[in-house]
């Protein structure tokens, strides 16, 4: 190998890592949070922290939502992690959300909060930017980035399986620092590589929109039909009443092995050209399959059925992969101490950077330092408390709050917001100590949420445990223990003698040139 192809590749992994290392965090942590966002629903929604129903009766449920007088509605059934029917209805095209108790079919009260399903998972997936799909293209970028990083970083680490067994704790803070780099990414290579690439092929419409056209050149809804099925037809103007939704659902169960329901859809209700569609559970397979049987309302006359095709099913396998919807718990976690893991190699790949070329750039009167510094610490520190606050808003804002015209769900997302940029700030005014004030803030906000979940619900984590709630005991033993690491990574850096840093009002002036 010649040494310039290395040394490329160094430049490569470097200045990408410097770069989109902010965002790849960003993303990363979004992600790691997502796999149990449903579990920290139940935290952030004590209303939902039911008990598992022995059965469900999709006729009780079809009854509070025929109330509602919608022409067409849906239900997201319950399962182990989520123990409520989740509801929508659609009326002149505005949907409006309802979770009922699977038990008795009542509506529950609103949570007056969007949870992590709603925010940290889109957050992940679109950096909330919707607008001609800049943040899914911003995410795409990243993902490639990120697998750029992980063959580079093999390439140029020659010893990087020998330093895998190599972590030297104690030594020099930059030698800890890569030592810990190098573990992660050997540990979190496949994980890394895997989630990057299955991430890109899950939005390949979008990254390529034209790709369909190959084939289906006539029309898009061609593809759709195919791909993902569906079903329509117009109503009748004729009133009469649905049928067992029960027994539809039986029938659905049958066709498909044994597998159950995750979605029942209910088009023209109380319309006699009615039509109900049902979903299959992803909870015994990888692949996001989009099959479904569709039956006639009013008497549960099998209409159509959808099987995935070969090509379909490979793409939603890969697609599978990355959001793990299947039911694995040992996997699951395997999930999370992996995106965990990445969270780690991003950090430490920055943090490496920052203390092999600060002094160097100090000397060279170099401008872009305390930038990156700033949006390191921002990135990283910054992030998860700007998660804690969310959390602590959550517990503590009064249901009906609401302010500037904001909801309370809005006030939420602004206190994550406001801590975040509040977090650049002081990394950017106060850079000798940042690392330390902000893992003091961490530590703090994690003990802050474990509280006050207790004292609003009365579930601190022993209670939440025998009563069943995993969800929510584990939660908040998860905050417990990185609070902990905090406070251990904040006292360790707070016993150091502070170093000047480049940008720091009290660093001495550099001689002229």
């Amino acid at each position: 190998m010649s040494e310039t192809f290395p040394a490329s590749m160094h430049w490569l992994h470097t200045w990408t890592g410097v770069i989109i290392g902010a965002l790849l965090f960003a993303i990363f942590w979004m992600g790691t949070l997502s796999v149990f966002d449903r579990e920290i629903d139940r935290w952030m929604m004590p209303a939902t922290r039911l008990a598992p129903a022995a059965t469900v009766s999709l006729d009780a449920m079809a009854k509070t939502m025929t109330q509602t007088g919608a022409a067409e509605w849906g239900m997201q059934l319950p399962t182990d992690r989520t123990p409520i029917v989740s509801g929508y209805t659609v009326t002149d095209g505005t949907y409006a959300f309802l979770n009922l108790d699977p038990a008795t079919g009542k509506p529950l009260h609103d949570p007056a909060t969007r949870g992590a399903t709603d925010f940290f998972f889109p957050f992940h997936y679109s950096l909330l930017i919707d607008q001609w799909q800049i943040g899914k293209w911003l995410i795409g970028l990243a993902a490639i980035a990120m697998m750029a990083l992980c063959v580079s970083g093999v390439v140029i680490h020659r010893r990087i399986f020998a330093d895998f067994f190599t972590l030297r704790i104690g030594r020099k803070t930059s030698r800890t620092t890569l030592d810990l780099h190098n573990v992660a990414g050997v540990l979190g290579l496949p994980f890394n590589f895997m989630i990057a690439l299955s991430g890109l092929v899950f939005f390949i419409a979008v990254y390529v929109p034209g790709i369909q056209s190959v084939v289906y050149p006539a029309a898009g809804s061609s593809f759709t039909q195919d791909a993902f099925g569906g079903f329509d037809r117009d109503a009748a103007g004729e009133a009469r009443a649905l049928g067992s939704l029960d027994a539809m659902a039986r029938e659905a169960s049958r066709r498909w092995g044994g597998d159950t329901a995750r979605i029942v859809r209910v088009t023209h209700s109380g319309d006699a050209a009615a039509y109900v569609s049902f979903d299959r559970s992803l909870a015994r397979r990888v692949s996001m399959t989009s099959d479904a049987v569709i039956f006639d309302g009013p008497t549960g006359r099998l209409l159509h059925e959808h099987r995935t095709g070969p090509m379909m099913t490979t793409q939603r396998f890969i697609s599978g992969m990355h959001f793990a919807q299947f039911r694995h718990w040992p996997l699951r976690w395997l999930y999370f101490a992996s995106g965990l893991l990445g969270c780690v190699l991003i950090a430490t790949g920055s943090l490496f950077w920052l203390q092999s070329r600060t002094k160097r750039h100090m000397n060279e009167g170099a401008v872009g330092m305390p930038l990156v510094r700033a949006i390191t610490i921002g990135a990283t520190t910054g992030m998860i408390a700007a998660t804690l606050a969310y959390l602590i808003a959550n517990r503590l804002l009064p249901a009906d709050a609401a302010a500037l015209g904001q909801s309370r769900a809005q006030l939420e997302i602004w206190a994550f917001f406001i801590v975040w940029i509040a977090s650049f700030a002081h990394a950017a005014l106060l850079p000798r100590r940042a690392w330390a004030v902000q893992c003091w803030a961490i530590a703090a906000g994690a003990l802050t949420a474990v509280a006050s979940n207790a004292v609003t619900t009365g579930d601190h984590p022993l209670h939440a445990a025998l009563r069943g709630q995993w969800g929510v005991a584990g939660m908040d033993l998860v905050m417990l223990a990185g609070g902990s690491v905090a406070a251990i990574a904040a006292m360790r850096l707070w016993q150091r003698k502070p170093r000047l840093v480049a940008g720091d009002p009290a660093a001495p002036a550099l001689p002229a040139a």
